[in-house]
């Protein structure tokens, strides 16, 4: 018969005290608040669908999701802050159409890599932009605005959320396919910018497009455009840029990530739990209210999206001439 060998005391105390963090780290994602990380200011249109998917999540997970805004350098601080977080789920981001597919080829040097730094989970949302000039302004439509920028160049300004935006990529696209010339004004954050076209201190900006109808709904912009190839359901009234400039188009898009090296299944739960939360009626009409389409993919699609993104628009960027040192 084998011998008995009891085990060490000592072993037997150290695998009973490591069972709580065995079973602790076995525990389903999520188990604690998670924090969510958006690389703009409050109140503009991403930090606002930005909470309504945190709001969603947080009522399907039972764990409260809590947005951070780390604006700045148009989205790169608060890219940088979740490329650098522990990977473990507990800190998300957006994975954003400015610091992940226009800020590679816009800025001399990134603190992050904008494809091997992150875990990609899928995608939220897709919208246009949309161009508003000031109501004093002496033009109704895309042509007369060209025209009278023409007449005048460099005497016109243009503001943006920031330097490497979309909506600041979509005023230099304009600016190139016409040969105009605009003054760029960054300023951190959207809200602040339209504002300036409100009181008349800029004469058009584009801007994501739920910040953009809500004041021409007010009346105090008058819309031109919309930087999408076809007219966006909240304003079928506005034309696309397209129609008078072929093949202009620039869509924003955001979609949820993390940092580099988070495990496989806590990707694959939070994929599934924000397909669940794009899908409910209360979201989806959210969006759709504000003029933001929900657009779910899996991981891999939005890793490759990105790739594609960053591909397309490189070769705009450097026509335009925009590059920050």
């Amino acid at each position: 018969m084998a011998k008995f060998t009891p085990m060490p005391r000592r072993l037997l105390l150290g695998g009973a005290l490591a069972l709580p963090y065995l079973a602790r780290a076995e525990e389903p994602w999520p188990n604690r608040p998670v924090h969510f990380i958006v690389c703009y200011a409050p109140g503009g249109p991403t930090d606002v669908l930005s909470r309504l998917y945190c709001a969603k999540m947080s009522e399907l997970t039972g764990q409260q999701f809590v947005v951070e805004n780390r604006a700045g350098a148009a989205g790169n601080i608060g890219t940088d802050v979740v490329a650098k977080s522990r990977p473990d789920g507990y800190t998300m981001g957006m994975a954003n159409i400015a610091p992940h597919a226009i800020a590679p080829t816009l800025y001399a040097s990134l603190p992050y890599d904008a494809a091997r730094d992150f875990s990609f989970f899928c995608g939220l949302w897709q919208m246009p932009n949309m161009l508003v000039v000031n109501k004093d302004l002496p033009v109704e439509t895309i042509p007369e605005l060209i025209r009278l920028l023409r007449a005048h160049p460099g005497t016109y300004s243009f503001g943006s959320g920031g330097s490497g935006t979309s909506p600041h990529l979509s005023g230099e696209l304009f600016a190139a396919m016409t040969g105009v010339q605009m003054v760029h004004v960054p300023y951190r954050g959207s809200g602040p910018a339209m504002l300036d076209v409100v009181a008349g201190r800029l004469q058009l900006i584009f801007d994501n497009i739920p910040g953009a109808i809500a004041q021409a709904r007010q009346g105090t912009v008058r819309p031109l455009g919309v930087t999408s190839a076809a007219p966006s359901p909240v304003a079928p009234e506005v034309p696309p840029i397209g129609r008078f400039l072929p093949g202009y188009e620039i869509t924003a898009w955001a979609g949820a990530c993390g940092p580099a090296g988070i495990a496989p299944a806590v990707v694959d739960r939070i994929a599934e739990l924000s397909r669940q939360a794009l899908a409910t009626p209360e979201l989806s009409h959210a969006y759709l209210d504000l003029g933001a389409t929900p657009w779910w993919t899996t991981p891999a699609a939005l890793a490759a999206f990105r790739d594609a993104e960053q591909a397309k628009l490189a070769p705009v960027i450097r026509a335009s001439g925009a590059r920050v040192d």
